[in-house]
């Protein structure tokens, strides 16, 4: 913070600190990072007015904003806390909002941000189910290098089109999806594909079907461009790394930040992508070990609506040893 405790300048912080919207506002930014819409939806206020009032939170220090796109996004700034005079501002605020009820009214504000992902899955798409016929064999074969390959969860399976990677390699597969129309389309294509080793579930990411199919956990697990339609994706991948074992990976596929405001008119993303320092971030927050992202090739051709942009890969580990009764691969066999 710009004033420090005892400087000259103290009384301006006072003066800041004095106004019930400014209270409020810091509030709610430090429940969940929202965006100048969503507080001024939450405050009833203008977003004009909402932003001038966070304009002298954020000369303070109080506040920290980043930008998305057209919107700008703000939560309390990391060191905010630690001046005794904010924590007692902050606390002022959050009985003002629980007594109005804007506080109980931010994980709907939240939800919001999901509806329209929610209603963009649900749409029936036609697809054709295809793979190379080579493809499963070519996988089978190398899987013999992966080690353990007991269990891996795809997360947001979406039309299974993963399911051709992985149900060859490992011995099991959980797929999961929120969306009916989603899963009907990935079970079309075990069905055609005979993929006995998949069991799909429709549920949330942190669901008890989802908890009790992966069980002690698994060795992989992968979400490949789901976080963008999170709303909350340090917590999403926070649930993401729960269910892989201790020692199990975690790997996060996604898109790099980009300004494309179609992506969010057209295919219902919340986020227009994430920075490295972002990812490496959710990572940190979520207690997960090893984490680096490399980012994909731009020679990797891609076709439809987000072909455009580049991708970057998350790769880390639940931190822990690795079962020792886990049992191995057997020794590799020859026939005739």
């Amino acid at each position: 913070m710009h004033s420090a405790p005892g400087s000259e300048t103290r009384w301006q912080l006072y003066r800041l600190l004095s106004d019930p919207v400014r209270l409020r506002l810091l509030a709610l930014a430090a429940e969940e990072e929202l965006s100048v819409g969503e507080l001024a939806e939450l405050l009833g206020e203008a977003q004009p007015n909402v932003s001038r009032h966070a304009a002298p939170l954020r000369q303070a220090g109080l506040l920290a904003d980043r930008r998305q796109g057209t919107r700008t996004l703000m939560r309390l700034s990391d060191d905010a806390g630690r001046d005794p005079v904010v924590r007692d501002a902050l606390e002022a605020g959050r009985r003002m909002c629980g007594a109005d009820g804007s506080l109980a009214k931010v994980a709907e504000v939240v939800a919001q941000r999901d509806a329209r992902t929610r209603e963009f899955f649900a749409r029936p798409v036609a697809s054709e189910v295809a793979v190379s016929a080579e493809l499963p064999l070519y996988l089978s074969a190398f899987a013999q290098l992966i080690d353990p390959r007991e269990l891996a969860v795809d997360a947001g399976t979406g039309d299974g089109v993963l399911l051709d990677l992985l149900a060859p390699v490992y011995t099991r597969v959980v797929g999961i999806d929120r969306s009916t129309a989603q899963l009907e389309r990935a079970r079309q294509r075990v069905r055609a594909h005979g993929y006995e080793n998949v069991t799909l579930i429709e549920d949330q990411i942190g669901g008890e079907a989802v908890r009790a199919a992966v069980g002690a956990g698994a060795d992989l697990v992968l979400a490949a461009r789901v976080l963008h339609h999170a709303p909350r994706p340090k917590a999403t991948l926070e649930q993401l790394g729960a269910l892989a074992r201790p020692g199990g990976r975690v790997l996060v596929i996604d898109y790099v930040r980009h300004d494309d405001e179609h992506m969010s008119e057209q295919q219902a993303d919340v986020w227009l992508g994430f920075s490295d320092e972002e990812l490496l971030g959710f990572a940190a927050a979520a207690g997960l070990a090893d984490a680096r992202v490399v980012r994909m090739p731009t020679r990797l051709a891609r076709v439809g609506a987000d072909a455009h942009l580049p991708c970057l890969v998350l790769s880390c580990t639940r931190p822990g040893a690795s079962p020792g009764a886990r049992a191995r691969q057997k020794p590799p066999t020859t026939s005739d």
